[in-house]
């Protein structure tokens, strides 16, 4: 049943049939999709837009890397408090400020007229992006342990939609109008904002008696109590080496696709979307089936043996011929991270969902901020030697440990400890 709380928002208890949280869960994968579209909406426009601002090409790429990089240190900084926040006061206020911040600085991106202003609203963007962390921390409060690797794959399949969808009509919109992708950005942001704040529930009320301790919410403290767990820590550094090789894989695919095979952009654009649709087809349709049949850890560890396979073997791939079955075997590959999340979130109690996902975040926005740059460094490197290829060598053997560190994690939950 729905509930009203004392501050008039609606909550799910954790009782409900999960058939009739679907309207939540079909929230949280719109939030997703708009979400992804909006940044891919922004993603061929930014460095036209930058250049406008600045006046000056070799400007605009110094500012676009401080853009980025004031993104990744604030949502570092910030994550762990916001998903501290989301178990004390519930999931639903966190996650309708993210959604806001976001159509903010999508508007000051529209209209801003220096590319300090941008700075700062991206700063604060990044302070407030909680979407991610508090998307994962509503599913496993409203879905059962045995449905959330389908619900997680549902997500991804979100994610890579948005993929698809952002940067094509970003590319539209931005031949009529530089600034109109960001227009269209943060209308999307405010509309879903509106949407969540009209119809969405309150997952869980929160516990007012949660602390917000520096202990408990600075990022430092929240990843190193995260890491002294033993089944948790083990799961967030095989997820961590996990990232690091498909950021790695994201950063450098274009430039390796046009290096080896000489293919154009349009080419690259069709093959990077088709592989999207492909793995969000697989993700929405298959991740449950496979999870049921095979087990969380099965299937987490079977995933992380597909993408090793991949990335070796597109640093050796010579042909299209060669690489068109490798793209095949790393759609299949992507069940192991739903698995995976599945898992993780398996791992904490009811009350922590939100601080454990706040950690995990700020562990994936220190990779963010610091992968794409050195991972472009060590292509051109290697690029320079003839050898681009090495680099999914380095991708590879990520994928690796992540996978040996999973196969050595005992299945089942962890002892609930304090975080």
């Amino acid at each position: 049943m729905l509930a009203a709380e004392s501050g008039g928002a609606l909550s799910l208890t954790t009782q409900e049939p999960f058939m009739r949280r679907a309207p939540a869960l079909s929230f949280l994968l719109v939030t997703v999709f708009l979400d992804i579209v909006g940044l891919g909406l922004i993603v061929p426009i930014t460095p036209a837009l930058l250049t406008a601002v600045t006046a000056d090409p070799s400007q605009a790429v110094l500012w676009s890397g401080l853009l980025g990089t004031a993104f990744g240190l604030l949502q570092f900084a910030a994550a762990p408090l916001l998903g501290r926040l989301s178990d004390r006061y519930g999931r639903r206020p966190v996650l309708l400020l993210s959604l806001g911040c976001l159509g903010v600085d999508w508007l000051a991106h529209a209209i801003a007229g220096s590319p300090g202003t941008l700075l700062v609203f991206h700063a604060i963007a990044g302070a407030c992006a909680g979407t991610n962390t508090v998307v994962n921390a509503y599913i496993a409060d409203v879905t059962p342990p045995e449905r959330r690797a389908r619900a997680y794959g549902l997500v991804g399949a979100a994610f890579g939609l948005g993929f698809v969808a952002g940067p094509t009509i970003g590319g539209l919109l931005g031949a009529v109008d530089v600034r109109l992708p960001f227009l269209a950005a943060a209308a999307l942001s405010f509309a879903n904002l509106a949407y969540g704040a009209l119809i969405l529930p309150e997952s869980r009320p929160g516990d007012r008696t949660t602390p917000l301790t520096l202990r408990a919410t600075n990022p430092v403290s929240a990843i190193t109590a995260i890491l002294r767990r033993p089944v948790l820590g083990r799961l967030a550094q095989a997820r961590l080496c996990a990232d690091l090789a498909r950021m790695i894989h994201q950063a450098t695919w274009a430039f390796f696709l046009t290096y080896r095979f000489g293919w154009d952009t349009t080419h690259v654009g069709l093959v990077i979307a088709a592989v999207a649709l492909a793995g969000a087809l697989f993700q929405a349709r298959a991740v449950g089936p496979v999870v049921r049949r095979l087990g969380e850890k099965r299937t987490a560890v079977g995933g992380g043996l597909l993408s090793v396979t991949t990335f070796f073997g597109t640093a050796f791939a010579s042909t299209p011929g060669q690489l068109y079955p490798l793209l095949t075997v790393g759609v299949l590959a992507s069940a192991g991270g739903a698995a995976a999340q599945s898992w993780i979130s398996g791992t904490a109690g009811a009350d922590e969902q939100g601080t454990v996902q706040g950690g995990l975040s700020a562990i994936g926005a220190v990779a963010e901020a610091v992968v794409p740059l050195a991972a472009g460094v060590a292509f051109g490197a290697l690029v320079a030697y003839g050898k681009p290829g090495l680099i999914f060598v380095v991708a590879a053997t990520l994928a690796a440990a992540s996978t040996v560190l999973l196969a050595l994690t005992p299945a089942g939950e962890s002892v609930r400890t304090t975080v």
